[in-house]
């Protein structure tokens, strides 16, 4: 064989080899009315293995109930936290990326002025998904947790923004089958600005749980729900900082840890003390709890009223709790479309 011929056949083996083994490195960037969460993984048997978040609570919908735009501390504040997010992204090389803006993205006027500023000084593309698709990440994120035992799942994201809703039929060994979706404009950011701030009286928090289950009634009309839960056919998961946060001070936890909520159960009137007790507290009282913080004391009373609502119009017994959804429902299918 001539050698040139045989160096670049073992060049060529050689470069196959090492690309071999570069695994594509996956990033989901989920941007909320509140929050600016980050998740970097690696495929792995099963599912992705984690290799770098971020979180931040960067308040971008503040100010948006009481106008149509986002506000330039709001933006300067968001645009920060993407900041680190890009270096992130850029440091661990990352070979797919999708960031998702969300509810308050969709509704302000400015947002098109936002997006070209964040790639223009962070370098991510944000992509403004509607409603539908943000229900559909969130349940890819954590449709695993639906057990096969009840046939009816009601599925809920408490946003900043909004709540999302999705009613589902599980069956066994098939993936859940979603029957109907709706988006509420009820959350947390929104009612808290509307019903008393840092503040909040009992009568303020009854208005709160009112004008929710006003909200959530059509969806509950055209389903009609509460039959199949007072059957016992429905099961309820939850995925938001609301839920999460009831379940880590239910369990008492000295500050939140991840693997003792992901996956727990929380018996509705287990929640319901928990959440007479904040609504009971101040400002200060709740901003010392170790898994609420001074970033969250405010706006943790308006998540318990829509779980309140929620547990009002469909009474189930206990909810499952979810850390995890849409950046895991965005990792699924980066994941799937690279073919891992």
């Amino acid at each position: 064989m001539d050698l040139q011929v045989q160096s670049e056949r073992q060049n060529d083996t050689g470069r196959l080899r090492s690309s071999a083994l570069v695994r594509p490195v996956f990033a989901a960037l989920d941007l909320g009315t509140n929050n600016c969460r980050l998740l970097i993984a690696k495929s792995a048997p099963g599912g992705f293995r984690v290799i770098d978040a971020f979180s931040r609570i960067v308040r971008l919908g503040e100010g948006l109930s009481r106008n149509d735009h986002l506000s330039e501390p709001a933006m300067e504040r968001t645009i920060a936290a993407l900041r680190v997010c890009g270096s992130k992204i850029e440091r661990r090389g990352c070979t797919a990326v999708r960031a998702v803006g969300t509810e308050a993205c969709r509704r302000a006027s400015n947002t098109a002025a936002f997006v070209e500023a964040v790639e223009r000084e962070t370098g991510i593309p944000l992509e403004i998904i509607s409603s539908q698709e943000e229900g559909r990440l969130a349940l890819a994120g954590c449709a695993a947790l639906l057990e096969p035992t009840h046939p009816y799942a009601i599925v809920f994201d408490i946003g900043g923004g909004s709540t999302e809703l999705m009613w589902l039929q599980v069956e066994k060994g098939r993936a859940p089958r979603l029957l109907d979706q709706t988006s509420i404009r009820c959350g947390v950011i929104g009612l808290t600005e509307e019903y008393g701030g840092p503040n909040v009286t009992r009568a303020n928090y009854t208005q709160m749980v009112e004008a929710v289950a006003d909200a959530i009634a059509p969806f509950e009309a055209r389903n009609r729900i509460q039959s199949r839960v007072a059957a016992g056919k429905v099961q309820m998961l939850g995925t938001s900082g609301t839920v999460t946060t009831l379940a880590g001070v239910h369990l008492g936890l000295c500050r939140y840890d991840r693997r003792a909520v992901d996956g727990s159960y929380l018996r509705v009137d287990h929640a319901r003390a928990v959440i007479d007790h904040l609504v009971a507290q101040d400002f200060d009282g709740r901003a010392r709890h170790p898994c609420i913080g001074q970033d969250r004391a405010d706006l943790v009373v308006a998540g318990c009223a829509v779980l309140d609502a929620l547990c009002d119009v469909w009474p189930v017994e206990r909810l499952r709790i979810a850390d995890r959804g849409l950046r895991e429902g965005i990792l699924v299918d980066l994941i799937g479309a690279a073919g891992e």
